[in-house]
């Protein structure tokens, strides 16, 4: 698909062709949903802890007696009825980490770019020469851009300098190329890249080869190697002594026989009678 590159003024300048695998996949809304359960889930700390009523201290006496008294029987104050009694199905230390495949993380990704670009929110910048790492120079081209709300701006690299000019913004995260994920596409509403990120995107996520494509890629590369013709090579000449004494070597195993001595015979003589 044909994009339109704007400059840092805000300008239109060119158009550049984006790959229609990266930035026209349709979109999938329960491998969306599913890749933002698990990228929410693996930001909890999953530390909060309550304790039991084995845990809470006191408790080890009987208020009171079991019968005869005209109130309800119990057996400790600590139990979960009590003030101060132990919680039952509180929260315990966990891990809620869970692994996204690396097929559904990519297609989640691309699903989310291609919707970006279908709502016109992603902004395609010929470079960012005007940020010198002060907050003001990103202020000025978010101004020039008509963006008032969260955005997330995409580098090819890690630069610092981009880095620093949008850390004091509360509504602008900045991000290499390879740490995007769908989870920072969708939790802000403009996407910022520039042309060189646009190709690294390209060239890191667009659609790989199939099993079956790489099979007969690989079948083509061994019929080409097949039917390319081998340099003849010279027969080895043996001389005539050589090929005698091997033959003789080859042959003598074959022409040993076992020779008895005469004591050998004669015992096995004696041992016949």
């Amino acid at each position: 698909m044909e994009y339109p590159v704007i400059n840092q003024q805000g300008a239109p300048v060119r158009t550049i062709e984006l790959d229609d695998a990266v930035y026209g996949v349709p979109m999938n809304p329960t491998l969306l949903h599913q890749a933002l359960v698990i990228y929410q889930g693996n930001k909890r700390q999953g530390t909060s802890d309550t304790k039991t009523r084995a845990q809470v201290s006191g408790g080890g006496r009987k208020p009171w007696i079991q019968k005869h008294t005209g109130r309800a029987r119990q057996g400790s104050i600590r139990s979960p009825q009590w003030r101060h009694g132990g919680v039952v199905f509180g929260p315990h230390p966990r891990d809620y980490r869970r692994d996204l495949p690396r097929r559904m993380r990519r297609q989640a990704l691309k699903c989310a770019l291609s919707e970006r670009v279908r709502q016109g929110n992603l902004i395609c910048l010929d470079s960012l020469d005007t940020l010198d790492g002060k907050t003001r120079s990103m202020t000025n081209l978010l101004g020039n851009l008509g963006i008032s709300g969260s955005a997330i701006i995409i580098t090819v690299d890690s630069e610092e300098r981009v880095f620093r000019a949008g850390h004091n913004l509360p509504k602008i995260w900045t991000t290499p190329v390879n740490l995007l994920n769908a989870n920072d596409l969708l939790s802000r509403q403009s996407v910022i890249m520039t042309v060189d990120a646009a190709r690294k995107v390209e060239e890191m996520w667009a659609a790989p080869l199939s099993h079956r494509q790489r099979r007969l890629a690989q079948a083509e590369v061994t019929l080409v190697a097949a039917e390319t013709p081998e340099t003849p090579t010279e027969p080895l000449t043996v001389p005539p002594e050589a090929e005698s004494e091997s033959s003789e070597a080859v042959a003598a195993p074959h022409r040993r026989r076992r020779t008895a001595t005469p004591e050998a015979e004669s015992a096995e003589g004696e041992s016949v009678e």
